[in-house]
């Protein structure tokens, strides 16, 4: 029996969500990513509630390569969470490898202040 790559990816999304979890003081980052865009949210997971959200469909987002791309969704994202009052989070990969778009996010996020 050999699994679908989004089967894998949801093995591990859900090994990796048995140990992090999102509250109102340190929320989770969760990032998506499909093969046109990348998107990321801050979820409060106590209260069930997303608390902001960025992607690389907004007007803010220039053109550039993909992962350019993803570190300005992180740089915003981080702009938008600090404006909310959050300082720190947990970073959520979202069953991705911490790689390429995905790391380049995150390091954006951090680059802008968030602290994870």
């Amino acid at each position: 029996m050999s699994l679908t790559k989004s089967d894998r990816r949801q093995r591990i999304k859900f090994r990796i969500r048995k140990t992090i979890s999102g509250s109102a003081a340190k929320p989770r980052l969760s990032v998506f990513r499909s093969n046109k865009e990348i998107y990321a949210q801050l979820i409060d997971d106590v209260n069930g509630i997303t608390i902001l959200a960025a992607s690389s469909r907004e007007k803010e987002i220039g053109k550039g390569t993909n992962v350019e791309i993803a570190a300005a969704v992180g740089k915003l994202v981080a702009e938008k969470a600090l404006k909310a009052g959050v300082e720190t989070v947990t970073f959520d990969r979202g069953g991705y490898l911490y790689h390429g778009r995905i790391k380049s996010l995150a390091d954006g996020a951090r680059a802008a202040g968030l602290k994870f």
